[in-house]
């Protein structure tokens, strides 16, 4: 007898006949979340629009005529995140999930709470626990795509967005004003680059993290003037200024980067030695001493930090035939006797200088295995 069962605390079966034709539970589906500056059913899916001859039901577009890069059939995004608003904890704070959400980033995060990802800004001081992914957890590449779109490369790395198709009502310190009104919200910016009449602005910010989520959250976004932004990755700047400061800015990144990892003894050891070999002191937090000295007193202490053991080099008493390597001693060792053998004489040792020059005249040492020392040339 054909009927149907209803229980919506536990599993619901539904039933038409003797066989089960489907199984589901009520209590197991994901909660829908309506953002705050939302209201329920302003987000509609479109289909898109049909450009080619073959539909990928995989990639969600039409296969062929199509291209990522080609804005003239990109919409407006109908959600955009509010950081003030949206952000919030998710189970990720009590799984140790350092990686934030891409759709909470793009402002249509339906899981909420029970989000599997960070539902907060990334941390520019917390690092990641690859470098060769980003902030949403997707793997990088060797290289950046044709259209500087996509995650990114592992290889450089980025901190600056290029985001074109900007409708410029003013000036430019208006519309840099406007750019940095919309971009700051992400993360903290360093500098901003505005090419007037060409609709085009380039945002660098602090922390490369801060450049990934603010590339997924304002894309396909608007500025103050219903503008549809493209933001891509920016190309490297050819500008031999920027590249020095970059050189730098990495260098520096990387000292501390080991300075952290280091014990701190090992580091205090290290600034003493080489305090000891410049000839600085060191007062008792190990910053260098700086004394205000005037006269010829400057002059002693800087020839003082300086001054080093230096003995004369020892004279060449060899001639140049002499100077070759004869037997197993070269003539850079027999130098290096001589000099031991000065520093002897000079500390007043007792034991009587070695002469290699005596030791070689007297007694020639013999190149091979002497054989004919022994007769053997003879015929008995």
């Amino acid at each position: 007898m054909a009927g149907h069962a209803w229980n919506l605390n536990a599993e619901v079966s539904v039933t038409l006949g003797p066989s089960v034709l489907g199984v589901f539970d009520a209590s197991a589906r994901p909660r829908m979340v309506v953002l705050s500056h939302s209201k329920p059913g302003d987000v509609e899916k479109k289909e898109a629009v049909q450009t080619g001859k073959e539909y990928n039901i995989w990639y969600n577009k039409w296969a062929g005529g199509d291209r990522e890069d080609n804005y003239s059939n990109k919409v407006k995004s109908q959600t955009r995140c509010n950081i003030k608003k949206d952000s919030g904890l998710t189970r990720a704070n009590q799984t140790g999930v350092k990686y934030c959400c891409l759709f909470f980033a793009r402002g249509c995060c339906p899981y909420g709470w029970e989000c599997n990802f960070l539902h907060i800004l990334p941390d520019p001081n917390n690092a990641l626990p690859d470098s060769s992914k980003d902030c949403f957890d997707r793997d990088k590449f060797s290289d950046y795509r044709d259209d500087m779109g996509g995650v990114g490369s592992f290889n450089r790395q980025n901190r600056t967005l290029y985001v074109g198709r900007i409708k410029e009502t003013g000036p430019g310190p208006e519309t840099e004003e406007i750019v940095t009104r919309h971009f700051k919200e992400w993360g903290e910016i360093e500098r901003i680059r505005v090419l007037q009449y060409r609709s085009v602005a380039f945002v660098t910010y602090v922390s490369e993290l801060s450049a990934q989520f603010a590339k997924e959250a304002m894309a396909c976004q608007s500025l103050d003037n219903d503008e549809i932004l493209n933001v891509r990755w920016a190309t490297e700047d050819p500008n031999p200024v920027q590249k020095v400061a970059e050189k730098h800015r990495l260098e520096e990144l990387g000292q501390e980067a080991i300075k952290a990892r280091m014990d701190p003894r090992i580091v205090e050891a290290m600034r003493a030695v080489r305090a000891l070999e410049d000839g600085d002191i060191l007062d008792d937090e190990g910053q260098v001493v700086e004394e205000e000295n005037g006269g010829s007193e400057d002059i002693d202490i800087h020839v003082s930090k300086r001054r080093r053991t230096e003995l004369p080099p020892p004279q060449a008493s060899l001639s140049q035939e002499q100077s070759k390597p004869l037997g197993l001693l070269t003539a850079d060792t027999l130098e290096g006797l001589k000099y031991f053998a000065e520093i002897r004489n000079r500390n007043g040792a007792n034991v009587s200088p070695f002469h290699p020059d005596k030791a070689l005249l007297a007694k020639p040492v013999t190149m091979g295995l002497g054989l004919a020392d022994y007769g053997s040339d003879g015929e008995d």
